[in-house]
């Protein structure tokens, strides 16, 4: 959970005013979550609440609120208006406590209480449905891509949902019988809920702060009928990271990550695309890969280095002519020199090359195959070329650079920073448009 600080002014309002109705069971109004500890107290002109993780035995990350109350008042309507605005704000705060997907509990068709924990390691597609849309046809879509890839861990998670020209009427019995007889649906089904507004379900609160909405494709004649149809309600609809409409989709991966939101205008064969870039572990390890560059101050296990190593020299080589000299560094006090130009990380992998000729796409290949057999491993990697010069030249690197024991008319071509990662960076964006299918 990542700390949180809000600073609510309240000019005008006295301490008492706010203070002592907390005291009087009023905080017992406040929403309430298992595992939360809160606790009160006043120092000088400030009201201070912690809200703290009781399974975080350290409580290192507090969510606090601050309210500065500047002078005595106790207008009873004023204090009112106060309290109800921090009750909107603790619960905004409870919600943020619950810091991953697996965190929530939903009610199955049933009404049995079902926590997403039981589908770790699963990729979801998480969905809000109606049985009377103009999209209700998806369902058909729907199923397709579940009897494709269930048996690759993939799961539709179906939240029916009437919030939207109230074309999800009756039961989740009936909503159930309906998909059943028209579309022969295999996925689970959940009860109604709401995905906007005040009684929104929290699952939806967290999922659309993690991807908030990114337009419809006005290109697409459902797409530009749909940012018509909105705008004429709102104009800054597209501002708002609200659910727009049915058949809004979430893709979330084995791990947790929400990865993808996706419009019920956006294409299937799109998602389909995403789902199996997910379900297959060697291309969800490519997709995970990010650049790191914090590290756990933890080395990394010899034998995954090793693994890593074996990766690596199995890339092609043209020729087979292996036309490289790698040296991975785990003695900590030789990296304490250089440690600061590369990332700080606990381990280094140093690649060479010839100093003559063109070696550098066979370095490449081999650079690329250990970053993603690290990935596949749980450790993070950054490839560099910047701090070459200073371990080739300067003189603080001259104890490492010695220990590399380079091949005579080899050269340092690139490092490759490794270690655990102590963060777990978004992806930046990447445009398809430059990839062009020739037919």
């Amino acid at each position: 959970m990542r700390p949180v600080l809000l600073e609510f002014a309240a000019e005008g309002i006295g301490i008492d005013a706010i203070v002592v109705p907390l005291h009087r069971g009023a905080f017992g109004m406040l929403p309430k979550k298992a595992g939360l500890q809160t606790f009160i107290f006043l120092k000088e002109h400030t009201v201070f609440i912690f809200i703290l993780n009781s399974w975080d035995k350290k409580y290192e990350n507090p969510i606090i609120i601050r309210i500065f109350a500047n002078k005595i008042h106790k207008n009873y309507m004023i204090m009112k208006k106060v309290f109800f605005c921090l009750m909107a704000m603790m619960s905004v705060l409870t919600l943020s406590a619950q810091s991953s997907i697996y965190d929530f509990k939903v009610k199955d068709d049933v009404g049995q209480d079902v926590s997403l924990s039981d589908y770790k390691g699963k990729v979801l597609l998480i969905v809000n449905t109606a049985t009377r849309c103009g999209f209700t046809p998806q369902y058909k879509e729907l199923e397709a891509l579940y009897e494709k890839y269930a048996k690759d861990g993939f799961e539709i998670l179906d939240f029916p949902c009437n919030q939207f020209g109230e074309q999800a009427p009756g039961t989740i019995q009936e909503i159930h019988s309906f998909c059943t007889a028209n579309f022969d649906i295999q996925f689970p089904q959940f009860d109604k809920i709401d995905v906007n507004g005040a009684n929104e379900h929290p699952l939806y609160t967290f999922l659309k702060a993690q991807k908030g909405f990114g337009g419809f494709d006005t290109n697409d004649q459902r797409g530009k009928f749909m940012d018509d149809m909105l705008r004429k309600r709102d104009a800054d609809f597209d501002k708002k990271s609200d659910i727009k409409w049915n058949f809004t989709k979430f893709l979330v991966s084995r791990d947790g990550r929400v990865l993808k939101r996706y419009e019920p205008t956006d294409k299937m064969s799109d998602v389909e695309v995403d789902i199996c870039l997910e379900v297959n572990p060697v291309l969800s390890s490519i997709m995970a890969r990010r650049s790191i560059r914090k590290y756990l101050d933890k080395p990394v296990e010899h034998e995954k280095l090793e693994a890593v190593a074996l990766a690596g020299i199995n890339a092609p080589s043209a020729m087979n002519r292996q036309n490289w000299a790698v040296r991975i560094i785990e003695d900590q006090k030789l990296l304490a020199d250089v440690k600061d130009m590369c990332r700080n990380a606990p381990n280094l992998i140093c690649v060479c090359a010839p100093t003559e000729g063109r070696f550098d796409l066979d370095a490449g290949l081999m650079g690329q195959n250990m970053m993603l057999a690290a990935q596949a491993l749980g450790l993070g990697t950054c490839i560099q070329t910047g701090p070459i010069r200073f371990l080739t030249t300067d003189e603080k690197a001259k104890a490492f650079r010695e220990s590399l024991d380079i091949p005579e008319g080899y050269r340092l071509l690139y490092v490759i920073s490794i270690g655990y990662p102590d963060e777990q960076p978004d992806a930046k964006p990447r445009d398809a448009s430059k990839v062009k299918y020739i037919k």
